[in-house]
């Protein structure tokens, strides 16, 4: 059996206030540290 762990992190809020950013940059991080990401 497959005994990696799997998480979904969700970034919401209002409009204008960086959501893509946040979720560029800890994409790019996450990459950076090994860990395989889906965008």
């Amino acid at each position: 059996m497959d005994s990696r762990v799997r998480r979904k992190i969700a970034i919401y809020g209002k409009g204008g206030i960086g959501k893509s950013t946040v979720s560029s940059n800890l994409t790019a991080a996450l990459s950076d540290m090994g860990i395989r990401v889906l965008q």
